[in-house]
């Protein structure tokens, strides 16, 4: 099969199309054929070195969707399906053509749901649903700030807090990127790089919880919300450090969680893909290209200019 690696830390130039050995699957695990994958934030930290891997060579790719090569484990031969766990599998990341996956780890794709839009999902939906609702508890009528609404965790996060009826600000650099939230049902935009986010969202009312994928703008988030508001910490976009003042955190008595490495459960991931199958919610797909144009991929999500996700297909 093949599979692209990286043998050495740097820039795009590093990934290499190999033929490597097809994956032997153990007894709890499922064989696939990948058709779909995407690119990551991660990915790109992985490859430059500043999220050193275990072993190298290394296949990255954190999301896979494909087909079953044969029955197994409860799947049947040719069964659509997805895992948003992909490093975990045999042979694999996403960027292998064929992995073996525990049956545990996959979830069925809908027939009215494509191989693109179901890793377009993948673990930046999965991300989303957990850091909104498993760890931000947010409930219908309650007001959301989320960071970053052009990336794949925030285009998810804005369609999934709109759809169980939350009120959804989030932060945008301009106005290309604005009306393409608004699309998605974002009720305010902040353009972070012209305002305060904190203080206009404050004048705004507030927000009970606050999807961070900055790091660096805890502060704002902080002032962003209302007394007992929460913010989820599932991303360092802008950088690891971030200084807050701790008297506006106490007397406000915001709980700032950390998210970690952050999924939700496969039946979840299901709904998620059910919810797509029936027109609910949209993956917003920036650019669908083949595994061997991975380099050009990880420079246009290192640009900063992609809304949304940028699909790797297997030939």
């Amino acid at each position: 099969m093949k599979a692209v690696q990286f043998a050495r830390y740097g820039g795009p130039e590093v990934l290499e199309l190999r033929e490597v050995p097809d994956p032997v699957p153990a007894a709890d695990e499922v064989l696939v054929d990948v058709k779909a994958t995407t690119v990551n934030r991660l990915d790109l930290f992985q490859r430059a070195g500043s999220r050193p891997v275990p072993n190298l060579p290394y296949t990255p790719g954190l999301e896979a969707a494909g087909v079953v090569v044969e029955d197994s484990n409860g799947f049947k031969a040719g069964e659509r399906v997805l895992t948003t766990r992909a490093p975990e599998a045999r042979g694999g990341g996403g960027y292998a053509s064929r992995i073996a996956v525990p049956a545990s780890h996959l979830v069925r794709i809908p027939d009215e749901v494509s191989f693109e839009q179901a890793a377009a999902a993948g673990l930046a939906a999965s991300t989303a649903w957990a850091a909104l609702f498993d760890l931000g508890n947010l409930k219908a009528g309650e007001r959301v700030l989320v960071w970053a609404g052009a990336s794949g965790v925030g285009t998810w996060a804005i369609q999934f807090a709109r759809h169980v009826g939350a009120w959804v600000t989030t932060t945008a650099s301009n106005t290309e990127k604005s009306e393409t939230l608004r699309r998605l049902g974002a009720d305010m935009i902040v353009n972070y790089r012209e305002e305060k986010v904190g203080q206009v969202v404050r004048n705004a009312h507030g927000v009970n919880l606050v999807i961070e994928l900055v790091g660096t703008t805890l502060q704002d988030s902080i002032d962003a919300c209302v007394s007992d508001g929460r913010v989820v910490l599932i991303g360092n976009l802008g950088g690891q450090h971030s200084t807050v003042d701790t008297q506006s955190w106490r007397l406000k008595r915001v709980k700032v969680i950390g998210g970690g490495t952050l999924r939700t459960s496969p039946a979840n991931e299901q709904r998620i893909l059910q919810l797509i199958a029936e027109k609910a919610v949209s993956p917003i797909i920036a650019r669908v290209m083949p595994i061997s144009e991975v380099a050009e991929a990880h420079r246009l999500l290192a640009a900063g200019e992609v809304t949304g996700k940028i699909v790797l297909l297997h030939g």
